[in-house]
């Protein structure tokens, strides 16, 4: 197994980052591009990876009252993960996520993971940040 975890301070309160991040409509704004989720019977969802053109069968959960989503792939166990929210100072997130690869062939190796969960985490502050007056 394989883990890999990432963190950002974002400048929003944790509640509205956390709204954002679980609103199921629009995960495809912050997630990896390469990355869409379509909701089937909640928590089900189907994960489509456009570089492989596969979609695969997964959960998805929101727990509002500890600012956490969990997601994994409902079949065959290859990977996890985990998105937690926590109040910093005033108007401060921390936004962490946490990836777990069960096996190895889904594990894309850690600088495209690190890249990828960089990248999203950026997007979810840009869409979190308040207007610059």
């Amino acid at each position: 197994m394989t883990e890999y975890e990432r963190s950002r301070t974002m400048p929003a309160q944790p509640e509205q980052v956390f709204e954002r991040a679980s609103d199921v409509g629009r995960l495809d704004t912050w997630l990896p591009g390469e990355l869409h989720v379509e909701i089937d019977e909640p928590p089900a969802v189907t994960v489509h990876e456009d570089h492989t053109d596969q979609d695969t069968p997964a959960l998805l959960s929101a727990r509002p009252e500890q600012m956490r989503l969990e997601w994994g792939t409902r079949d065959q166990g290859s990977y996890a993960g985990w998105l937690q929210v926590a109040g910093l100072d005033e108007g401060t997130s921390e936004v962490t996520v946490h990836l777990s690869f069960f096996d190895e062939a889904h594990d894309p190796g850690e600088r495209a993971v690190a890249d990828a969960l960089d990248a999203s985490l950026r997007r979810l502050e840009e869409q979190v940040r308040p207007a610059a007056d």
